[in-house]
C-alpha cells in the first residue's frame, strides 16, 4: 500500500538570506527551514526534501522586494512547482513578514512601504530588517497575483 503524505501548505520567503521556508498542517507552521546559502542552492534542497514528506495543496511566498536574484529564483521555483503539482500559487510582499520594517536594497538603500506604495529610500539602518515565518498562514494577505515585485533603483 503506498505510503499516504500529510496534506500541507508551503511558504517561501526568499528575498534575503536567510532564506526561510515553512511547511503549514491545517495552517499552522509544523516545519521550518533556514537556509544561510545562496537561494539557487538551498530551495532545490528544501523542496526536494517537502515534496518527498508532504503533499502539497498550496505555495505562497514573498514576491519582493529585495534580492533581485533571490526573488527571481524562488518565484521560478514555486511556479514551477505550482504547475508541475497543479496546484495554486499565491504572493504578498515581503512586508508581511518583517514587521513592515525597511528591507535592505542596494548600497546603503532600502525599501520602504508608505500608504500602500513601496519605494526606495537613501536613509537606512545599517542592517536589514528580520524576517520571520508566521505561526499561522492567514491566506487572506494573499493574492494570485504572482508575478515578482521587482523594484530597481534608479540609475
Amino acid at each position: 500500500m503506498p505510503k499516504v503524505l500529510p496534506e500541507a501548505e508551503l511558504l517561501v520567503i526568499g528575498v534575503t538570506s536567510p532564506l526561510l521556508v515553512g511547511v503549514y498542517l491545517d495552517s499552522r507552521l509544523a516545519q521550518r527551514y533556514e537556509e544561510h546559502e545562496k537561494a539557487s542552492r538551498a530551495l532545490p534542497a528544501v523542496l526536494h526534501d517537502v515534496r518527498y514528506r508532504y503533499d502539497l495543496k498550496a505555495i505562497y511566498y514573498a514576491r519582493g522586494p529585495g534580492s533581485f536574484m533571490a526573488i527571481k529564483v524562488a518565484y521560478v521555483m514555486a511556479k514551477t512547482f505550482s504547475i508541475a503539482l497543479n496546484i495554486p500559487l499565491l504572493a504578498t510582499d515581503a512586508f508581511d513578514f518583517n514587521g513592515n520594517r525597511p528591507i535592505k536594497a542596494v548600497g546603503r538603500s532600502c525599501f520602504v512601504k508608505k500608504e500602500n506604495k513601496i519605494v526606495i529610500t537613501h536613509q537606512c539602518p545599517d542592517e536589514g530588517a528580520r524576517f520571520d515565518l508566521p505561526e499561522t498562514l492567514d491566506r487572506e494577505r494573499f493574492s494570485t497575483e504572482s508575478e515578482p515585485l521587482y523594484i530597481l533603483p534608479d540609475v
